[in-house]
């Protein structure tokens, strides 16, 4: 048993090697660490555009959603015109489809922007409220809140990623010397009780869990401002109060890819932390204070 336990030592001290010996490369290499820097932050800037350009379609896609054309709604693009009339953005395309709930997301940005609206949101909301939605979705796309949110995912995971490639080969050398006590105790599956490897796992864990919490916070901060650029366009904050509560009670929980885009009524206190919105009670509850 001592003997497999070296040996497996050796494998681990061997990777452990290997991953230092590739990060020592890249130290001695002819490049100043900004300039390192600058390109792991542009090549990630890059990869998050082009996701979120692709990202766009593939929604439109999983989503099914088909145009609507000006001719079959023109009242919704009288209202659509002079939103756009006052807000920094061009026309966005609408689009219809059928959602696990009544909803209205927006893709894109300023100019090249896409809102897609559920069918039922047509039957269910006035006019008025139906111009509160449409003027919260445009504001989200006056923002570049989806490019925003994307980038930051990107960069989050790029940090993520950096520490876990600089603290591999600590983590290996130390696993390996966990798995050398275990063996040697004869207890190959029991904990050797060296958990430095454990530690910086829950090292890198931790960082994650931070930075998606704050990625998850700005997006529902986003949510209340959207709310609030929309009351301020239309002068109707009653109008979008009631839309919201109606797309409330339409609502069921939704799973699959388009979940987060979702907001769901039945979270627990921890989920909410980690969720892309605030519950509908904290939206009109914020959008009454505008009224006061």
């Amino acid at each position: 048993m001592a003997l497999v336990g070296v040996l497996v030592f050796a494998v681990y001290a061997a990777a452990a090697a290997l991953a230092y010996w590739v990060l020592a490369g890249v130290v001695r290499a002819d490049v100043s660490l900004a300039s390192t820097l600058a390109i792991v932050v542009v090549a990630t800037v890059v990869f998050a555009y082009a996701s979120y350009r692709f990202g766009t379609r593939r929604v439109l896609q999983e989503l099914d959603a088909r145009p609507l054309a000006r001719g079959s709604s023109p009242a919704a693009y009288d209202r659509l015109d002079r939103l756009t009339d006052r807000m920094d953005v061009g026309t966005p395309t609408i689009y219809v489809a059928r959602m696990p709930m009544p909803n209205a997301i927006s893709l894109g940005g300023p100019g090249d922007g896409a809102i897609v609206f559920d069918r039922a949101l047509f039957r269910i909301l006035t006019p008025v409220e139906f111009e509160g939605v449409l003027a919260h979705e445009l504001a989200h796309l006056e923002s570049r809140d989806s490019l925003v949110q994307t980038v930051a995912y990107s960069l989050s995971r790029t940090v993520v990623s950096l520490l876990a490639v600089v603290l591999l080969p600590v983590t290996l050398l130390a696993a390996g010397v966990s798995r050398l006590l275990a063996w040697l105790r004869g207890q190959p599956f029991e904990s050797s009780g060296f958990d430095v490897h454990q530690r910086i796992g829950a090292l890198v864990l931790a960082v994650f869990l931070a930075l998606t919490l704050l990625v998850r916070a700005h997006s529902r901060s986003r949510e209340f401002a959207a709310d609030e650029r929309a009351v301020e366009v239309t002068g109707r904050p009653g109008a979008l109060a009631a839309a919201l509560r109606k797309i409330e009670r339409a609502s069921e929980p939704a799973g699959g890819i388009l979940s987060p885009l979702y907001v769901h009524t039945d979270e627990t206190d921890d989920e909410r932390w980690f969720s892309t919105h605030p519950s509908m009670e904290e939206r009109i509850d914020r959008i009454r204070e505008l009224t006061e």
